[in-house]
């Protein structure tokens, strides 16, 4: 009997809601349903999701950042093919892999001069942590600063770094010796690594949750203090790197050299898993010091043959299809334009970001009317309104957009990189639309936000 995904895809492509509610998590099942995001994709293709009636959706979420060449591109599925009909050795794990190697290579003809080194992992929150070993293990140091709001990643390690209270709720206790300090705050990280005593300093050049960027001297002043005071200063590029800011990597939006960067997300072409870190040769050398040592950190599935050739077919797709510099032109063009509304529209307070990288944030507006709208929806459940944003983009539009964060009114896009000037007029248009429909009191998307504020309230009081 032949075993067939296509075939099995065909015939539970609609089981998949019974499916997780009965085997996985079937509280993600709810919430998609309740804000009408339950759709039956069937295929996708570049920066578009296509359902079981053929509706095109713009995907401005990629996966979270992971699809920034777009979803299912040709080169990386031929690069994968190619890798399965090879008949290649792989994992063989008592020797070297040739294309470990290639990936290790290329990345770091991207990097600062500073870095010379790879190590491979499967994920972003894996490259946390190893960066935490390497940190500690190099400077004999245990404790590890990080900012507030900061997102590095779920498992204990990485989590012990988030900045986000809702993420770290419940798991304790955490990774001693983790302290947090305020994002762009320089006399606040001084303060923290005066002791000496600081193994590394992690940071996002951009934060992920709320899009906040830095002030143009923060990061110098970062990689003086580590400097000054001997700490590892390590750059989270999960999110940020590979062109999602428009620069390969968003450090080189403020020319610094960070000791370590962290990587993953669109490294993987949104096939095969794939994390990294890139260092300085002296970390490396100090942690695999001796010939005992040459395993004392790494993962089994790491530089597995379909994971680098899946980055070296990213690395090639991002250099010929030009995809750093659209991210630059064609992102920079959303915010400026997104912008330029702020003037006719109460409640949209500033587009921000750099690239491909976008928050567009909400405020209270002035008008006594729209005021009094805004505080019911704030009532109900601080961040709401940004739902009678996304929720309309999805459904009228076909857009799909997410909330940055908990408790913000800000509405964050991470497109693929290669949205075409067709892609940004929609985009353009339908915000306007929905803004615009916002300020109208007593029209139909008000009747969306009663019912997201209905639907708030009895979830803090469990009825």
């Amino acid at each position: 009997m032949s075993f067939s995904i296509a075939e099995l895809f065909a015939q539970h492509s609609t089981d998949k809601f019974d499916l997780h509610e009965q085997f996985l998590n079937n509280q993600m099942v709810r919430v998609l349903k309740t804000i009408g995001y339950d759709r039956h994709y069937k295929r996708a293709v570049g920066q578009y999701l296509y359902d079981q009636h053929d509706n095109e959706y713009l995907d401005l979420l990629s996966g979270f950042g992971v699809f920034a060449i777009g979803r299912n591109h040709p080169t990386v599925i031929s690069a994968l093919h190619e890798t399965l009909t090879l008949e290649l050795p792989n994992l063989v794990q008592l020797d070297v892999s040739v294309l470990s190697g290639l990936l290790a290579q290329e990345i770091l003809k991207t990097t600062p001069d500073n870095l010379t080194k790879m190590f491979f992992c499967n994920s972003g929150t894996e490259a946390v942590e190893a960066a935490i070993k390497f940190a500690r293990y190099t400077t004999k140091r245990e404790k590890i600063v990080f900012c507030e709001h900061a997102y590095h990643g779920l498992t204990m390690g990485s989590l012990s770094l988030n900045g986000e209270p809702i993420f770290r709720e419940g798991f304790g206790p955490l990774l001693p010796g983790c302290s947090a300090v305020p994002f762009n705050d320089p006399a606040a990280l001084e303060q923290a690594l005066s002791g000496k005593d600081i193994a590394a300093f992690i940071v996002e050049p951009i934060q992920g949750k709320g899009v906040n960027l830095p002030d143009d001297n923060y990061l110098s002043e970062v990689e003086k203090l580590c400097k000054k005071y001997g700490t590892l200063f390590v750059a989270d590029e999960v999110q940020t790197g590979l062109g999602r800011t428009g620069k390969f990597w968003a450090i080189e939006h403020w020319n610094v050299k960070p000791d370590m960067i962290c990587m993953a997300k669109a490294l993987s072409g949104g096939f095969v898993p794939v994390g990294g870190v890139a260092m300085t040769t002296k970390i490396m050398d100090s942690v695999y010091n001796r010939m005992d040592r040459a395993v004392v950190h790494g993962s089994t599935f790491s530089k597995n043959n379909m994971a680098m050739s899946a980055g070296l077919a990213t690395l090639h797709v991002m250099q010929e299809e030009n995809l750093v510099e659209n991210s630059a032109k064609v992102g920079d063009d959303i915010i400026a334009t997104l912008n330029a509304m702020t003037s006719k529209y109460e409640f949209l307070k500033e587009a921000r970001g750099k690239g491909m990288m976008i928050a567009i944030e909400f405020h209270a507006p002035k008008s006594l009317t729209l005021k009094a709208a805004w505080a019911m929806l704030e009532a109900a459940n601080k961040g709401l309104f940004c739902q009678m944003i996304t929720i309309p983009l999805f459904k009228e539009h076909r857009i799909l957009s997410q909330v940055a964060g908990h408790g913000m009114n800000v509405v964050k896009l991470l497109p693929p990189l290669n949205l075409t000037q067709k892609d940004r007029d929609h985009i353009i248009a339908a915000f306007d639309k929905t803004i615009y429909d916002t300020h109208q009191i007593s029209g139909a998307i008000w009747d969306l936000g009663k019912n997201l504020a209905s639907h708030a309230l009895k979830g803090k009081t469990g009825k």
